[in-house]
């Protein structure tokens, strides 16, 4: 049996930076991962440049069942240190909308990046390596189809089981409960909502239209692009939204954001009398979207359409109500909502308060956030302040 310091189950954005951080500090550090790539979800992340961090990565844009755990590892582990990191290793970025930064080339700069840091940390990868049993006892004993591996450490950083197709499972969970850690509630987040009936045609019919808008739900709301798709609504105002959403509840579009919609349409009524609604709508709308939306309230000239239909119109622009029937699930959701209940953990060193060793990064644990760069960085972070002190 093979020995280690250090033995981290995934090799994603948080165990990559574990085990370069441990390694570094001299610790013997074996990273395992079943998929035959490391840093499959990086790969993929930000349309293949990898959104790998945003400026305003602030506890307040995370969930958890405790708000306040994420505060000391995103403080002690900033954007600005993980851009210092890029900026050392010569990849050019940009920054997008809201304070998402980019690769300008591609994310495989980024997995890169951090195998160099691994390697100088004599890190041992082992990519395509399945794991047949993780045991506890004197340390840790992990069993592979290549051997078994023991150390004093364990990290726990394979994630969540969103996006099942890239190999996420929820080995995580499983072995957390093992030895005895709690699971919060576990939810898709950052996914598609579906809807049904009436409205369902009706995103059917507008499949592929995007229309800038505030997306809200109870008191939290974001304003960003929401998407038509041929199983309900997506974009970023709808991921982001869906976090917050729970079955049973309402949210609301307005499509018209900073417009008074109603002045909007008085005032065309009085400048264009004879034009069509759908006209005046594609003013501020797309064609589509507005020609729709006027069908479903039959008006003719402006001229000819009274004030409290106006009104109508304005109120299902401003406020339209939508009971969504679901989301697309793990198979599309960005991230996992839940995970490992922080209340075992130290906020410090990421350790399993009862299970000295025992260690838990990432998405695996009940912390989330934001569309945009917020769950890498909590990646990063996590993954720091565990690879300080092991």
């Amino acid at each position: 049996m093979e020995a280690f310091d250090v033995i981290i189950l995934g090799a994603g954005a948080a165990g990559l930076m574990c085990a370069a951080i441990a390694g570094q500090r001299g610790r013997r550090v074996l990273l395992l991962d079943h998929a035959d790539k490391v840093g499959s979800k990086i790969l993929i992340s930000g349309g293949g440049r990898c959104n790998f961090t945003n400026v305003d990565a602030k506890p307040d844009r995370y969930l958890s069942q405790n708000p306040h755990f994420a505060k000391s590892a995103l403080s002690r582990y900033t954007p600005r240190d993980f851009i210092d990191l890029v900026e050392k290793h010569g990849i050019k970025y940009h920054e997008k909308t809201l304070g998402q930064l980019f690769c300008d080339g591609s994310a495989r700069e980024i997995v890169a990046m951090l195998m160099d840091e691994c390697a100088i940390g004599g890190v041992d990868v082992q990519a395509g390596c399945r794991i047949t049993n993780v045991s506890g006892g004197e340390g840790f004993r992990v069993e592979t189809d290549r051997g078994s591996f023991h150390a004093p450490n364990l990290v726990l950083a394979t994630g969540g089981p969103s996006i099942p197709k890239m190999g996420a499972t929820s080995f995580a969970w499983q072995v957390a409960k093992r030895f005895g850690l709690a699971i919060t509630e576990t939810r898709p987040a950052l996914v598609p909502l579906t809807v049904d009936g009436e409205l369902l045609r009706f995103c059917q019919q507008m499949a592929g239209v995007a229309v800038d808008s505030v997306a809200r739900c109870g008191k939290q709301s974001f304003r960003e692009a929401s998407l038509f798709t041929h199983r309900g609504l997506s974009g970023p105002a709808i991921l982001q939204i869906s976090s917050y959403w729970r079955e049973g509840q309402a949210i609301t579009l307005d499509l018209l954001p900073g417009l008074d919609a109603l002045e909007f349409l008085k005032d065309r009524k009085r400048e264009r009398p004879k034009a069509e609604a759908k006209s005046v709508l594609a003013e501020i709308l797309p064609a589509r979207l507005a020609s729709a939306l006027s069908d479903r309230l039959p008006l003719g000239p402006m001229a000819n359409v009274q004030d409290k239909l106006l009104a109508r119109m304005a109120a299902q622009l401003k406020s339209w109500e939508i009971h969504p029937s679901g989301s697309e699930g793990y198979a599309k959701a960005e991230v996992t909502l839940g995970g490992i209940d922080t209340n075992g953990l130290s906020s410090k060193t990421m350790e399993a308060k009862a299970v000295p060793g025992l260690y838990a990064i990432g998405e695996a644990v009940d912390v989330t956030g934001w569309l945009g760069g917020y769950n890498f960085q909590w990646a990063w972070a996590s993954g720091w302040v565990a690879g300080q002190s092991i």
